[in-house]
């Protein structure tokens, strides 16, 4: 008997042991990183449409190499070089995919250095899988966007403003235009606000044929400057970018075509008007032939041309226009035979439209209260198109094809969550990355009817690490509104959670234009999991998409224009509101925090809330739309010339007397996106109100604030303010 229960004390013991979970750390999250997913790195579909490559390690060796993958048998079947080939002048270079379209040379980026958020300039190397030797782009300064010509012999890229183009087989470096100047003119590149805005920096475009050049000029002379100082120096120096905030002077932009063989550049005629924009251009299956997309300034007036490369004369073809603006994309795919495919908005939601080659509407091909994502391609053999789309669900993405005449469609994910897929060249193979708010990652290889064909990463550690650990799982839940709108959201609650208890809320925002926070995905993040390291910490944790966000359709995202804050305000309040009467809510205790377009949302809710959240905190906030950009502002704004109340009557600037709890505010100083000026004239405001907060700057720190010891710094900050006054 003595044994009996000495033995049965043991297994409590030891099923009590096995059950104590770890509680999370900062240090786990921002130093750690203990819960970084792992994804197959280099994919890159060969040409075959049956092979594909992938960046792998030898378990053994630890030395990296690209592998030559089967789609079919799921395996490795060459080794197409190794990171101990690429040495040059007994410097190691990076492993790379990045192949030309003929797959006989990998273009290589090492000393990459970063400009703005997308753009870099570096030094590029071709190493060739032929000879087995490599070439230095360029001996004389680092290199902007490097891109091969479309037959492998050239690289084109951009240098102090300027295009030139490297002959990979005379090594002839030849420069195509002179004129580049820091501030003034950029070639082949684009200004800051084209680069953050419409999300592209390289602007040169090689003719399919390889004869051609087409590439951007961007006069900026007449943009004013904005400034920052930088502190590291002994005496501060000062950065200068040209930046456009919204009603001041753009760039003046025009399109050149390049000819390799007479050496002569013309300019592409579309009607230069003045405050217009040119998003994308784009060749057409046609080598002589240039799809211009232009622009108005108000955004809601879309032209597609078709341009002459010999001449440079370019017609209208279609016109799309929208009573509030029009979201640019990449989805423009030109048919062999002329026809083409788009996204738009005409009906409401995001569908794809078959047009014909005169510019006339064929037919929609998709239809439905949803919306479509992405548009991953198109097999024309087949007349099959492959896309993503929100149709279960606007939290959810699925994979599906559809014929080119609408009739037939098949969901290919199988899995609720979140999927995305990369196609083979042929489409008969995909990889599909699916996850959930409950399953990290999930990454297999299929076939084009979506069968398992190979599992390629499980993340199955990470899986087995969050069972280490006290980790609420996230809850969707919809919230009414006094509106009448309900609200999709999502709350962490803390793993030991007692609902007769009362807790505190932490809310956390973005909410801007067209974004979505509140999705079925695994999201690592950190911001993410520092919300449920808060929970941890006794804290509801609760995020909503207010009106004005993503995916629910058109109505619902552009009824925000021209007063950016009112309605996204409104809903957030709404829904504290609502949480503040729930039973296991301690509705004194209510707070919010957010970044960038969610600093700007926790600015206006703790001024415009009457009370309701007792704390606050924003990150990189935009306080007065007067201070950002044209592009995005005026997208959603106008100018502030043709509608000054749109932008002050939601201005937290405006509101500052308004304060009533804890407010901690923070900014990088060194921040080219959202200007450091915007919570320097807030805390001014702030401080002619006779309101007290707190705040924080993070030196010559652009607008993620990050490197070295930051984001601990930042975080812990953050923690430290959320457990003192929340």
């Amino acid at each position: 008997m003595k044994n009996a229960l000495y033995i049965l004390f043991l297994l409590t013991c030891s099923l009590g042991f096995a059950q104590t979970k770890k509680d999370l750390t900062l240090e786990d999250i921002f130093k750690k990183r203990v819960f970084t997913t792992k994804a197959v790195t280099g994919l890159h579909s060969m040409n075959d449409g049956k092979t594909y490559v992938s960046v792998e390690t030898d378990a053994k060796t630890d030395v990296a190499y690209v592998a030559k993958n089967s789609f079919s048998e799921g395996k490795s079947v060459a080794v197409l070089y190794k990171e101990s080939d690429l040495v040059f002048n007994k410097k190691k270079l990076p492993i790379s995919t990045e192949f030309s379209d003929d797959e006989k040379k990998v273009l290589i980026t090492t000393d990459e250095e970063e400009i703005f958020r997308h753009s870099t300039k570096a030094n590029y190397f071709v190493y060739d899988l032929v000879n087995r030797k490599i070439t230095e782009v360029s001996p004389n300064g680092k290199q902007m966007f490097a891109q091969f010509s479309p037959d492998g012999t050239k690289v084109a890229f951009v240098r102090e403003n300027n295009l030139f183009i490297k002959d990979l087989t005379s090594k002839e470096e030849k420069q195509i235009t002179t004129d580049g100047k820091f501030n003034n003119i950029i070639n082949g590149g684009t200004d800051w606000v084209y680069e953050e805005e419409f999300a592209f920096d390289r602007a040169f475009f090689w003719s399919p044929d390889n004869k051609s050049i087409a590439y951007y000029k961007f006069d900026e002379s007449a943009v004013p400057e904005f400034s920052m100082s930088m502190y590291q120096d002994l005496y501060p120096s000062i950065s200068k970018i040209k930046y456009p905030k919204a009603g001041e002077k753009n760039a003046s932009v025009s399109i050149h075509i390049y000819n390799l063989a007479n050496e002569t550049t013309i300019p592409v005629n579309y009607g230069h008007e003045p405050d217009m924009y040119i998003p994308r251009i784009k060749w057409t299956n046609q080598s002589n032939t240039l799809c211009i997309f232009k622009m108005n300034r108000h955004q809601n007036k879309l032209e597609y041309l078709f341009a002459n490369a010999a001449n440079g004369v370019a017609k209208p073809m279609l016109t799309e226009q929208n009573k509030y603006y029009i979201d640019i994309n990449d989805d423009l795919t030109f048919l062999k035979n002329g026809q083409f495919i788009l996204t738009n908005e005409s009906n409401g939601f995001n569908h794809l439209y078959l047009y014909g080659n005169d510019g006339k509407l064929i037919r929609q091909i998709t239809k439905g209260n949803w919306e479509v994502t992405k548009l991953y391609g198109i097999d024309e053999k087949a007349g099959l198109i492959y896309y993503q789309s929100t149709e279960k669900s606007p939290l959810q993405r699925d994979v599906y094809s559809i014929s080119l005449n609408g009739q037939k469609k098949t969901r290919i994910s199988k899995t609720d969550g979140t999927n995305d897929a990369t196609f083979s060249s042929d489409y008969s193979y995909f990889i599909l990355d699916h996850s959930s708010a409950s399953t990290p990652n999930y990454i297999t290889l299929n076939n084009h009817t979506g069968k398992l064909v190979r599992l390629l990463e499980d993340n199955s550690e990470i899986k087995n690490k969050l069972e280490e650990y006290k980790i609420s799982s996230k809850e969707f839940i919809t919230i009414p509104t006094s509106q009448g709108v309900d609200l999709n959201a999502y709350i962490f609650k803390p793993s030991n959670f007692d609902k007769t208890k009362k807790y505190p809320v932490l809310m956390y925002v973005y909410g801007g234009p067209g974004s979505q926070l509140v999705a079925d995905s695994w999201s690592a993040k950190q911001r993410d999991l520092w919300n449920t390291y808060l929970a941890q910490q006794g804290y509801l944790i609760v995020c909503v998409d207010n009106r004005g966000t993503g995916f629910r359709g058109a109505d619902f995202k552009k009824m925000t224009y021209k007063q950016l804050g009112k309605y996204e305000t409104i809903d957030q309040i709404n829904a504290a509101k609502w949480l503040a009467n729930q039973t296991y809510v301690d509705a004194k205790r209510i707070g919010i925090w957010g970044w960038s377009y969610g600093g700007y949302m926790s600015s206006l809710c703790i001024t415009k809330g009457n009370g309701i959240f007792s704390t606050a905190i924003a990150v990189a906030p935009v306080t007065t739309w007067r201070f950002y950009d044209s592009i995005y502002t005026e997208r959603y704004l106008q100018t502030p010339q043709e509608n000054s109340s749109g932008y002050d009557e939601n201005s937290p600037i405006n509101f500052a007397k308004n304060l009533k709890g804890k407010f901690l505010l923070v900014h990088g100083t060194g921040d080219d996106n959202v200007h450091f000026q915007n919570s320097v004239m807030f805390s001014e405001a702030l401080i002619q109100a006779n309101k007290q907060f707190e705040q924080a700057y993070y030196p010559n720190k652009n607008h993620g604030i990050y490197g070295g010891n930051t984001t601990f710094h930042l975080y812990t900050r953050l923690t430290d303010f959320i457990l003192k006054n929340l």
